[in-house]
């Protein structure tokens, strides 16, 4: 709810796309609305809805505003990542005083680090945090959703470190996560991301123009309304009420997801692990990890789908570890050089006991795995961090973008997907359906060997990588790299962004790689809720000012270096060090004399789109967040094809 008086959020809103694209911070100004304009209104009138809203809900807008639309979501989700810059629209278009946001947890049971980050949340909230810093962060990571980082980000929203560990440790918060699902299942919101707009419907992340058409209805039946006589703070509710219309049935699967029917081009390579013939007629690609629950708990249904359908049947594994799941890409890395050194038979030896010893994949575990494989741990786990290894984990990584296959397991069935560790019933007339199409194939002459090719000649392939075009760089933006490089990437930066400063190290593997091909172009993006980040802007760019691309690249690194000590007192200090004219860096902080320049470079971002850090364009591919070399290399090929 917002505070009487000013109220601060920031509505993390973005896009998840091929390399883990996600909600992205696109900061709310400072909206104003002074107590003397607005009626309070209880929490107990709200509640009184048929879609209640609390005092622990999160809501950016006024409480007493005649549009409420409450979200439903998922953290994890990526459909709900592709709603935000709607909502940043809505929010943009009608303001606080007509429409108020209200979150709700509905973490689906197919995304592991959902319900986890939903109770992570929801502890900020009632430990007097600003939730909606912590939301920027979380959605803006969306991949990277680990208790060290829920912490970290709770941290920075304004909460006490022990005070988050210990309600974190008793779940003391877990309730409202539980409550938020009951009502969920209740009103009918059996997918995400889902709304109600005073109590009608909207399912998915629909246009703009969808939720524009209920607003506006809904803002003409208020003004109806408060002609009778109703009261502001009852125009909400009592609309909601009238609008609101129970579900005739529930889902037998309340978190069902909308079916996809489109047939995908998944690739199979020649060195993916395979089970099963050859010339099978069905071909189910799993993307998986061996940390997941779900991933082992689908175990059961795969094998008895081999078992009766063995001469049909061929299945391909595709590595995709979660970053939340700590041992996840360790076990993927053994599973690989065991396919490395023992073929496919060696991969799914070790499959099987890795998904066998999923709550101890320690190193002592693997050690003991090795051995049952005839091989010797030393040098396993010396090629577990091999370049070949690395290559085909990225290759899988790259795929997982490409086909949005977020979340895990994640099935492609004759290209078709189907997501989580569904009923057998739900594979089976899936496989079903496939067996029929690729029979018909067979009746009209193609070879059982050329099905898949069959198949996959028309299937769709991925969508191409996201782009954002920015605005050309200027005289006054920081570059390094190749002078007449084909390859631009821009960088848009925080010096107080944990992530950016993790970023800084595959910047230098980029340009070490492609010291001919590529040139990184610096723009400023400070985060306003990084009380630091902007002054250290100004600092940098004065330092750009002195000494040039060389001068400011230095004052660039020893920010990162020191990102816990970038006050003003810190940033002189730096800057002494660094040899400095510090007059003249003094008077170009005390006038904020590159404000102006930080200012174009932010227009920039927000006319691109571009809201979170770290965020990078590659000749226009669009990459969000702190990735591994391997995303950022992909897209480099990919760009350097294209010129």
């Amino acid at each position: 709810m917002l505070n009487k008086g000013t109220a601060t959020i920031g509505f993390l809103l973005s896009f998840l796309a091929g390399s883990g694209l996600m909600w992205s911070i696109t900061q709310y100004e400072r909206t104003a609305v002074p107590s003397s304009d607005r009626v309070s209104v209880s929490a107990s009138a709200h509640a009184g809805s048929p879609i209640p809203i609390g005092d622990d809900d999160p809501s950016w807008g006024d409480p007493d505003a005649p549009v409420s639309v409450v979200l439903l979501s998922d953290f994890e989700c990526p459909y709900c990542s592709r709603v935000g810059p709607t909502l940043e629209r809505i929010r943009q278009e009608y303001g606080p005083r007509k429409v108020r946001l209200v979150w709700k947890n509905n973490p689906l049971p197919n995304h592991p680090g959902a319900r986890p980050t939903a109770v992570a949340g929801a502890t900020v909230q009632a430990l007097g945090g600003d939730f909606w810093k912590f939301h920027d962060l979380a959605f803006s990571h969306q991949r990277e959703l680990t208790k060290d980082n829920l912490k970290q980000w709770a941290v920075s929203a304004g909460v006490d470190a022990a005070a988050f560990d210990a309600a974190l440790a008793t779940q003391k918060y877990a309730g409202k996560v539980d409550r938020d699902l009951a009502l969920a299942r209740q009103i009918g919101a059996n997918s995400t991301p889902a709304f109600r707009v005073n109590g009608k419907v909207v399912s998915g992340a629909q246009p703009f123009d969808t939720f524009k058409a209920l607003i506006d209805e809904q803002l003409g039946a208020a003004s109806a309304l408060a002609k009778s006589g109703v009261a502001a703070s009852r125009l909400s509710v009592e609309l909601t009420k009238k609008n609101f219309t129970a579900p005739a049935k529930r889902e037998a699967s309340p978190q069902k997801r909308p079916e996809d029917r489109t047939v995908w081009r998944i690739p199979v390579a020649d060195d993916d692990p395979v089970r099963g013939p050859a010339d099978a007629l069905v071909t189910i690609v799993e993307f998986s990890e061996f940390q997941c629950p779900y991933c082992s708990r689908v175990g059961e249904t795969l094998s008895r789908l081999e078992r009766e359908y063995a001469s049909d049947l061929r299945f391909v594994w595709k590595d995709a570890p979660a970053a939340f799941h700590p041992r996840a890409k360790p076990a993927a890395q053994l599973a690989r050089v065991a396919y490395l050194r023992r073929g496919a038979q060696g991969f799914w030896t070790a499959h099987d006991a890795l998904f066998a010893a999923q709550k101890n994949l320690d190193d002592a575990a693997f050690e003991q795995l090795t051995g049952t494989l005839g091989l010797r741990w030393p040098e396993v786990r010396a090629e577990m961090a091999s370049a070949a290894v690395a290559a085909k984990l990225a290759e899988s990584d790259g795929l997982v973008a490409d086909f949005a296959a977020n979340g895990t397991p994640h099935f492609f069935i004759n290209g078709r997907r189907l997501v989580g560790a569904l009923p057998y019933d739900t594979f089976k007339a899936l496989v079903d359906e496939q067996l029929s199409v690729a029979r018909g194939l067979v009746q009209s002459g193609v070879p059982r060997s050329g099905v898949w090719k069959a198949l996959m000649k028309d299937a769709k392939p991925a969508p191409p990588p996201e782009r954002k075009e920015v605005a050309p760089a200027t005289a006054d933006n920081p570059s390094r790299g190749a002078k007449n490089a084909k390859v631009t990437i821009v960088e848009f930066s925080d010096f107080q962004c944990p992530f950016c400063s993790r970023a800084t190290a595959t910047v230098e593997q980029i340009l070490a790689a492609y010291p001919k091909d590529v040139k990184v172009v610096w723009r400023h993006l400070p985060l306003s809720f990084h009380a630091d980040a902007a002054l250290a802007a100004e600092a940098a760019q004065e330092a750009f000012a002195q000494g040039g691309d060389a001068g400011f690249w230095k004052y660039h690194d020893v920010l990162f270096q020191n990102q816990k000590a970038i006050g003003r007192a810190d940033l002189e200090r730096h800057a002494r060090e660094l040899g400095l004219d510090m007059a003249r860096f003094n008077a170009a902080l005390d006038r904020h004399t590159h404000q102006a320049h930080i200012g174009r470079d932010q227009d920039v971002a927000r006319r691109a789109g571009i809201s979170t850090t770290p965020g990078f364009t590659i000749n226009g591919y669009f990459v969000s967040g702190a990735h591994p070399f391997e995303v950022f290399d992909r897209l480099i090929k990919r760009a350097l094809k294209d010129s």
